[in-house]
């Protein structure tokens, strides 16, 4: 057996959408923080999120995450989340599965019935509590960093479409949240395909007419992520597809998307603070939200949510190339 490498890593699913947290093989990446790593990382190593996240080690909808040393004293670990479109500043999904390995693995001191793990990530600090029974984490909340509503009922003309209507958000990345009656698709499974379409078809439109920037992250500056509401969805109780760039539905029902929706209920006076919030997934699998915080920031109305999931261990691999692969950064069957 030949290999030009060995990367050790934790295989998890939360709620459904898998997380293959990458345990050892890597080496320190270098940056003063764990945004400089994220930049450095697309610059110069990019082919290593391609390799374990494409085909054929990885899938069309792949999502993962590199441990790292913390490059600020008050977390335990740095995280860098790499999926099959990029790496993001954020992923509450991710979040849940990183600390989950960490508590059931052992790499952080365990205590029950609450285990507290800091994470360092490129969005900022992120505090993750987990309940802890008999060694197994039964649930893991996070609290996720500043989210706001960018504008409410914003339009933009798209083909095949029309003039759609949605809300912008941030939760740790920008969110579209479009009605999905409003584009005539059914919210049922066998419509994910015509949901994907109709996402990146938002998508586009979005970031050339009505581009985004964070504030006081100008990388943060394009609308990859498109919640289609289903029809009945309320404050309390609300079921969605999440289709994202380059074009897939997340399994769970993504933590910074959850947090991103609770930030637009806030603006439109239908969710306070400490009110449960229940965000269902296309496959039914469910996050509970609450916001715990409200606050003024630059003129911004900001808000701190929770968010509450699960994930569970699925496999443990390492993950080699042999200097023969045709395919040293796998392969994507919709691009290059």
């Amino acid at each position: 057996m030949r290999s030009t490498f060995a990367y050790s890593a934790v295989d998890s699913h939360t709620e459904g959408m898998p997380t293959r947290v990458i345990t050892g093989g890597v080496g320190v990446l270098p940056g003063a923080t764990m945004n400089e790593r994220r930049t450095r990382f697309l610059a110069e190593r990019d082919g290593l999120r391609k390799l374990l996240m494409r085909e054929p080690r990885g899938h069309s909808a792949m999502s993962g995450a590199i441990l790292q040393p913390p490059t600020r004293p008050d977390a335990d670990y740095g995280v860098l989340f790499i999926e099959v479109s990029g790496c993001l500043p954020m992923c509450g999904h991710g979040t849940i599965g990183v600390a989950t390995v960490l508590v059931e693995t052992g790499m952080v001191e365990v205590t029950e019935p609450e285990t507290i793990v800091r994470l360092d990530t490129p969005a900022g600090l992120i505090e993750t509590r987990v309940l802890v029974e008999n060694g197994e984490a039964k649930a893991v909340t996070i609290r996720n960093v500043a989210s706001f509503a960018v504008e409410l009922d914003a339009e933009v003309t798209v083909p095949g479409f029309g003039v759609v209507r949605y809300d912008m958000a941030y939760g740790g990345n920008f969110y579209a949240m479009v009605d999905l009656e409003s584009l005539d698709i059914a919210f049922a499974r066998s419509n994910a395909p015509a949901m994907i379409e109709a996402g990146l078809r938002i998508m586009e439109a979005i970031n050339d007419q009505r581009p985004v920037r964070h504030p006081t992250r100008p990388d943060i500056n394009a609308c990859h992520h498109v919640h289609l509401t289903a029809p009945g969805s309320n404050a309390h109780h609300s079921r969605h597809a999440m289709a994202i760039h380059p074009g897939w539905i997340d399994r769970s029902p993504c933590g910074t998307g959850t947090s991103a929706r609770m930030a637009a209920l806030h603006a439109r006076g239908q969710l306070g603070l400490h009110q449960e919030f229940v965000n269902e997934s296309l496959i039914g699998s469910r996050f509970t939200g609450r916001l715990i915080e409200a606050r003024g920031v630059n003129g911004i109305n900001m808000v701190t949510p929770q968010v509450t999931g699960r994930a569970w261990i699925t496999g443990t691999a390492t993950y080699l190339l042999d200097p023969s692969d045709p395919f040293p950064e796998g392969f994507d069957l919709s691009g290059d």
